[in-house]
């Protein structure tokens, strides 16, 4: 039996941090505000509100350093790792992950993935 106290309860039941990292045009590693990641993630908390989803936090994070998988986001507490491109991407996201606690396969990115494909 351990000393140390439990932790708190959450303050929100998902934080979902979203690159919005901006590199110079023609950067070899890229950036995800190339990708629309600042648009989306407008479109992120818009959504989720309009599908009633509450206790969530969508942030504009700096570089996550997954640049070449962008643009990427990373929601806790569970630690998973999407890349997105368009409204679409972020609806089955919300609806998926965030609301029915599942996962969208087809987006996740793997701890070792270094390219998308």
């Amino acid at each position: 039996m351990s000393d140390q106290p439990a932790d708190p309860q959450l303050f929100y039941t998902r934080h979902i941090f979203m690159c919005t990292n901006v590199r110079p045009e023609g950067h070899p590693r890229g950036c995800c505000a190339a990708g629309g990641s600042e648009k989306l993630r407008g479109y992120l908390r818009e959504k989720a509100r309009q599908m009633g989803i509450e206790n969530i936090r969508g942030n504009a994070a700096g570089c996550l350093d997954r640049c070449e998988l962008g643009p990427n986001m990373v929601i806790y507490p569970e630690g998973v790792w999407y890349h997105y491109e368009n409204t679409a991407d972020i609806d089955e996201i919300l609806e998926t992950h965030v609301k029915n606690g599942g996962r969208v396969e087809r987006l996740m990115l793997q701890p070792e993935q270094k390219e998308l494909g």
